[in-house]
């Protein structure tokens, strides 16, 4: 790894999750591949966006796609073509407050840090419910004639105190009002490619493309509605529109496509046996370390079904000396810290994105780590 070690950086054994600032996933071969290729010849670009977007849609079981830069940029996409709706005077006179709805409701579970995101559509956050609850008359006195949209952020992760996303859904059409699913981290189960939009009704879901897919990190795309998913194209690059600083290039868009098609080919159950298998063997491994407590969870931090090991400490000095130790070992091994309060309380150490060989480095780390951090 002569790039990172040039710029006199440490490499990573991610045993976290896909999280952005860990550079999201590694990329396979396929994907790789497909990138190589891209980048080899000229395209029109606006025919490539049409093209892979029938492709995606296609294997997605989806009316319509569009490859973006990410799935903050998609749902900034999504947005905007779901406010903008193709006419042209409101493509040109951004934010469009005057000439296109401008509210999305959101319920309070839901309120995680996008909000950035959903101001750089020209829109603000109307919220419902509270954290505790949600009832479904409030989601009906929340709509009225300057709602552009009802953004549902999907996962089991989240507090279960949303209202179903069916019943947002009923709620939402029958005062004509579009549903943007926001399902980043929604990988896997392989079926929510299809499962928010045509099996429960929402009008757009956007996800990204280097997590679980294992795509380009500045990738993301989105599915549904045909007419919406036009219109957010017609704000995006290469027009010279609002959303042209979120450009994706060709060779993302041919990654995107390529690990979309590997990661619905693939043997997901093999994979989770395989993921499975590892957790338990680093369960039996450290089992002897003195004050620490292990717990198997079948479920990531999205809510996925990526089982993971929690490593706990009650003792919080030392989970916050065994952080820094894995942090500064050599390789560095990230983990996913449970921060409780802003105190580290332990970390989760996971599987799916490790190589070949790193399975016994992470526990060596962990052993080692967790022994010389000892009060």
């Amino acid at each position: 790894m002569t790039f990172y070690s040039d710029l006199g950086l440490k490499p990573v054994i991610n045993a976290a999750t896909t999280f952005t600032a860990l550079g999201g996933s590694l990329m396979p071969k396929e994907v790789l591949d497909a990138m190589s290729d891209a980048a080899g010849s000229f395209v029109d670009m606006h025919e490539l966006h049409l093209a892979a977007g029938k492709r995606l849609a296609q294997i997605t079981r989806n009316e319509a796609a569009y490859v973006t830069s990410g799935c903050a940029a998609a749902l900034i996409l999504a947005l905007l073509g779901i406010r903008t709706k193709g006419d042209p005077q409101v493509l040109t006179s951004f934010p469009g407050r005057d000439l296109a709805p401008s509210e999305v409701i959101m319920h309070a579970a839901h309120r995680i840090p996008y909000d950035a995101a959903i101001a750089m559509a020209g829109v603000t956050i109307r919220q419902i419910g509270n954290i505790q609850q949600t009832f479904d008359w409030e989601l009906e006195a929340a709509i009225n004639d300057n709602t552009a949209a009802i953004l549902y952020v999907a996962g089991s992760h989240l507090p279960q105190v949303a209202l179903p996303l069916s019943e947002v859904v009923r709620i939402a059409k029958s005062r004509g009002v579009p549903v943007l699913v926001d399902a980043a981290a929604q990988l896997p189960p392989v079926e929510n490619l299809w499962h928010f939009t045509r099996e429960v009704g929402a009008d757009v879901a956007v996800f990204s493309g280097g997590k679980a897919l294992r795509g380009p990190q500045a990738s993301g795309f989105m599915v549904g509605r045909a007419d919406i998913i036009e219109s957010a194209r017609q704000n995006g690059a290469p027009y010279q529109r609002w959303a042209r600083a979120m450009k994706v290039g060709k060779e993302e868009i041919a990654g995107l496509v390529a690990a979309v098609e590997r990661f619905i080919d693939l043997d997901h159950a093999s994979l989770h046996a395989q993921w499975l298998a590892t957790v338990g063997a680093w369960s039996d491994a450290l089992l002897d370390l003195d004050g620490v407590s292990l717990r198997t969870e079948m479920l990531n931090e999205a809510g996925q079904p990526v089982p993971r090991l929690y490593v706990g400490m009650s003792d919080t000095t030392h989970a916050g000396r065994t952080l820094s130790a894995l942090a500064e070992a050599t390789p560095r091994v990230a983990v996913h810290p449970d921060l409780r309060n802003g105190t580290p309380h332990g970390f989760w150490i996971s599987p799916d994105l490790l190589q070949d060989g790193e399975e016994q480095m992470v526990e060596d780390a962990v052993r080692a780590a967790v022994a010389t951090s000892t009060a």
